[in-house]
């Protein structure tokens, strides 16, 4: 009782403003509803009414519903479907994660940028966006205001890559008439999904392949949202091991996140359940439902932001984006043509 005394007007606040923010990206994809929610907050939090009365459940969104959120997100993954039609692009997917978190890491040093920033944003490139940094930000304790800053230059290069992307495509010379390597490359080279699916469709229509570019990659995408797995609980042991060295003491729940496991029990239960013959229809509202909490949470963090001291603070992060995610187009089209793939 006491616990929906104290937050369930932040809670609601957060929903409501998420609804109008659910459809704008449902209308203009190649931005996303996340990124309106944290804009959305951001415009409001200088001229929230009475603001203390909203904080706990605006506090408990930025950071609960946001693990919530990546618990759901496992119901979308079949692991033995994922890594099977996926295993084409396993190699581009490893190279382009390590070129983006190394990448992240010397110039987190060369630029100065925060490590919790620098972080979020190589694990944001490399790996799947918005999806990623709400799995890395619990990990490492990340505070809101650095959280609205990484998921605010993936987007700059999220809008960027579905724009040119397509264009630089057809100049290099990628196969118009079919999907597949294109396909790859937007799928390891993007970060967020709907970028990646703005991506993709745009190279469909333009060479009338229906949806074949479309369905690789996503599937190439699904493969690299595993790598939340083994990078999130890398991320704690680092972190347990310097509260360990800092107080003698060891915090198993740190080390091994329980949200990252129910992420995992999650994308095993859809394996066997589709396994033995469950329809993957029936996750579908579970994983629609991830992506709202996405979107409150981000509305929630906005609410929490100062978009002022964000915009100063911003060009060393975008700097940073940028390296990451010239270094993955790079990689990625490298990685192909070693392969033989275009």
């Amino acid at each position: 009782m006491q616990f929906f005394k104290d937050n369930w007007k932040g809670i609601i606040l957060c929903f409501a403003l998420s609804l109008p923010c659910w459809f704008l990206g449902k209308a203009v994809p190649v931005v996303g509803a996340p990124v309106f929610g944290i804009l959305l907050g951001m415009a409001l939090m200088r001229f929230l009414p009475a603001r203390e009365q909203f904080q706990s459940g605006i506090g408990f969104t930025s950071k609960k519903v946001l693990q919530y959120a990546v618990i759901l997100l496992g119901f979308g993954l079949n692991l033995g479907v994922v890594l099977e039609t996926g295993k084409q692009s396993l190699p581009i997917i490893c190279s382009t994660i390590t070129i983006s978190l190394v990448m992240a890491w010397i110039l987190r040093k060369v630029l100065r940028v925060p490590g919790k920033i620098a972080t979020l944003i190589g694990v944001g490139s490399s790996i799947c966006g918005g999806s990623a940094v709400a799995a890395t930000a619990p990990v490492i304790d990340a505070d809101d205001e650095e959280v609205a800053q990484a998921i605010s230059v993936i987007f700059l290069f999220n809008v960027l890559a579905a724009l040119i992307f397509p264009a630089l495509g057809g100049l290099i010379g990628f196969d118009t008439t079919s999907g597949e390597s294109f396909g790859i490359f937007a799928g390891t080279a993007v970060n967020d999904t709907s970028s990646v699916t703005a991506t993709a469709s745009t190279w469909d229509s333009l060479y009338g392949l229906g949806s074949q570019t479309l369905d690789k990659a996503v599937t190439v995408k699904l493969t690299r949202t595993l790598a939340i797995i083994p990078i999130t609980l890398v991320l704690a042991l680092a972190r347990a091991k310097r509260e360990k060295a800092a107080s003698n003491a060891f915090s198993f729940r740190r080390a091994f996140p329980m949200f990252i496991l129910w992420f995992i029990v999650a994308s095993l239960i859809t394996t066997i359940c589709t396994t033995l013959g469950v329809s993957a229809s029936v996750f579908a509202p579970l994983k629609t439902l991830s992506k709202f909490f996405i979107v409150m949470a981000m509305t929630a963090i906005g609410l929490n932001t100062d978009i002022v001291r964000l915009v100063k603070n911003g060009g060393k992060p975008i700097a940073l984006g940028f390296g990451c995610w010239a270094a993955i187009t790079v990689v990625s089209l490298l990685m192909q043509y070693a392969m033989g793939i275009m």
